[in-house]
């Protein structure tokens, strides 16, 4: 089906039965975000708000809650699209398999943009503090977009082919913004709408963009969508919608016509604004720093708007259906753009930038000694390239020996390491570079470390599953098996740096008295048991909290010409620091308040069961 509008696509999943209707009267502010957060952690249906208090709009969360309500929303359009997609990356298939991509280069110029004057969402207009000001977390600097669609274009350009569609969040209020006149945009390292800044700054022309909201549920996708270079967003959208993307420009501005709200605005070239704290997919808070603002002129609207939100924090979060959508759709074209590269993972679990798994291969020079050469190569590529750029912890291990092992399979890829790696050997770091922008376990903000852990050969060592007599001080209290071959030890709180070199080393010196072959991977934690408890804490808890250069040590350790490693365990110290962000916590009175709506009785009742 080709859904026009937001509208049409909530009544189709109503049709279906994957939405309900919350007539009770809610606050934007923390109470909507913790209903959505239980129903989406249930696997529940998407949540139609009726009644949106302070707001005269209804308000929809969770419509990808779950990939297969992801995928019914794109039911029609999905397949062709994962062909236009193949073409990009292997434009010679058309050629070899001409009936079955005999549809997709049509699909692909059905898909262009199409300049329509006739437009839904310039029905009325409305101001900021009409919006439904949906406020996630209790520390949250304010209200927030959290899925829009930033779109700018180049100086002095209406051609839509050069646009920048990005998903960017936005700061409606709080903090030292004007309300309904100032809202704040936050654009991380290497996003599009960078390059478009730094054009402007070199400009007369004034900095326009449109913040649109809403519409057809491939909008707000095709923003985050990590599209072959020649191919965009708003042609990706207009084929994931079934229909041309319509459109025209207003006083200057963009308008996406079939939106469900148009934001637009003048971004400053220059005067900057605190911007945050926010709840962030990291599960802590990214802190507040000076980001651009942007000066409202017009908030339009459509006649049936519907505000679309979501929330993130510790995920799974609902974005996280986005990272498989995204791997149907560009799995195939890893050969392509990552040549040796069979199989890549962005760890959702560790909040997706800290941790990326890889299985590449070694092709070359098969008669020398099995030792990580290629894929070396391979993992440079990976860290300057795309968004895996961001990757902290990079684990790439050669697949060369056997066609079906992949890295989706969190548990058993770390198995696989564990049992080959050589921390003499296959550990490589980048000190003094860039990171995340919203992790807060580096040396300063955007600034930190990165290590590759090359890991081929043949199984080295079998990994314990009994934990060994530990002959450590008091002050480590706990020690847990977090999997075959890895401990967890729950040590006293982390002080800084200086002060903690001695506790670390005396703790080395103790466990290197140990036999500890079998477990080559020891974990400092502030709770052994919970991050021992399941797969999703162990990565949240280790990548999250550790910087490479200054958070990894190991047993018999030793630097021969700048090269590091240990010739035993390796110890990461993933304890949380007091530099770090805040952990995301839910405040009590809204979840106690809450509670009661999904009681027996209550308004909610049995929508979770």
């Amino acid at each position: 089906m080709s859904y026009r509008s937001l509208a049409s696509a909530a009544h189709d999943l109503e049709r279906t039965s994957q939405l309900v209707r919350i007539d009770q009267p809610v606050d934007a502010d923390l109470e909507m975000p913790e209903i959505h957060r239980r129903v989406q952690e249930a696997g529940g249906p998407a949540l139609l708000f009726t009644q949106v208090n302070g707001s005269p709009f209804p308000a929809l969360s969770n419509l990808y809650g779950t990939y297969e309500r992801a995928r019914f929303l794109f039911k029609d359009t999905f397949p062709l699209v994962e062909q236009v997609v193949q073409l990009k990356g292997d434009p010679m298939a058309i050629l070899r398999h001409p009936w079955k991509y005999r549809w997709a280069p049509l699909a692909a110029i059905r898909g262009l943009p199409i300049k329509k004057s006739r437009a839904a969402v310039t029905f009325g207009k409305t101001r900021i503090d009409q919006l439904p000001l949906v406020k996630s977390w209790p520390d949250d600097g304010g209200a927030f977009v959290t899925l829009p669609q930033v779109v700018t274009l180049p100086p002095n350009s209406q051609n839509i082919m050069t646009s920048n569609v990005g998903m960017y969040r936005i700061q409606l209020s709080g903090n030292d913004y004007v309300m309904n006149k100032e809202i704040g945009l936050h654009y991380q390292l290497h996003r599009g709408i960078g390059i478009h800044h730094t054009q402007y700054n070199q400009s007369d022309a004034p900095f326009r963009a449109t913040v649109c909201v809403g519409g057809p549920p491939a909008n707000a996708f095709s923003a985050i969508m990590p599209l072959p270079e020649g191919l965009s967003e708003l042609t990706f959208a207009g084929m994931l919608n079934g229909h041309r993307f319509p459109y025209h420009f207003l006083d200057g501005h963009f308008i996406a016509n079939e939106a469900d709200f148009c934001i637009t605005g003048t971004i400053r070239k220059q005067g900057l604004k605190p911007e945050g704290p926010f709840g962030d997919h990291l599960g802590y808070y990214s802190l507040a720093h000076d980001f651009p603002v942007m000066d409202v002129e017009t908030v339009y609207h459509r006649k049936d708007a519907i505000w679309h939100f979501t929330v993130v924090g510790r995920p799974p979060q609902e974005d996280s259906i986005f990272g498989r959508l995204i791997h149907d759709l560009v799995g195939d074209l890893l050969p392509s753009e990552f040549p040796g590269i069979r199989d890549v993972h962005a760890v959702d679990a560790s909040g997706v930038h800290p941790l990326l798994l890889a299985v590449g291969t070694e092709r070359y020079m098969p008669f020398r000694e099995p030792v990580p050469e290629e894929i070396l190569t391979q993992a440079n590529h990976l860290l300057g390239k795309g968004q895996t750029t961001l990757a902290k912890f990079l684990i790439i291990a050669d697949g060369s020996d056997d066609p079906a092992f992949m890295c989706h399979d969190i548990h058993a890829f770390f198995q696989h390491v564990l049992a080959r790696i050589r921390w003499d050997r296959d550990l490589h770091f980048q000190t003094q570079t860039t990171m995340d922008t919203l992790d807060y376990s580096g040396s300063g903000w955007n600034a930190g470390s990165k290590v590759v852990m090359a890991c081929r050969g043949p199984v080295i060592r079998t990994l314990g599953i009994d934990l060994p007599q530990l002959q450590l001080s008091s002050e480590w209290t706990q020690a847990s098996i977090v999997m075959p071959g890895v401990i967890a030890l729950s040590g006293p709180k982390f002080t800084n740096y200086g002060e903690e070199a001695n506790t670390l080393n005396g703790l080395i010196d103790a466990l290197g008295k140990t036999e500890l072959n079998s477990f080559p991977l020891i974990l400092l934690q502030d709770d052994a048991e919970f991050a021992a408890a399941n797969l999703s804490n162990f990565l949240w808890t280790t990548f999250t909290r550790t910087n490479p250069s200054h958070d990894i040590h190991g047993i018999r350790s030793f630097t021969v010409n700048k090269h590091w490693g240990c010739e035993g365990a390796l110890i990461l110290d993933a304890r949380t620091k007091p530099h770090h962000a805040p952990p995301l916590i839910q405040d009590p009175a809204i979840h106690q308040k809450v509670d009661k709506l999904f009681q027996k009785g209550g308004p909610l009742a049995g929508l979770l069961s």
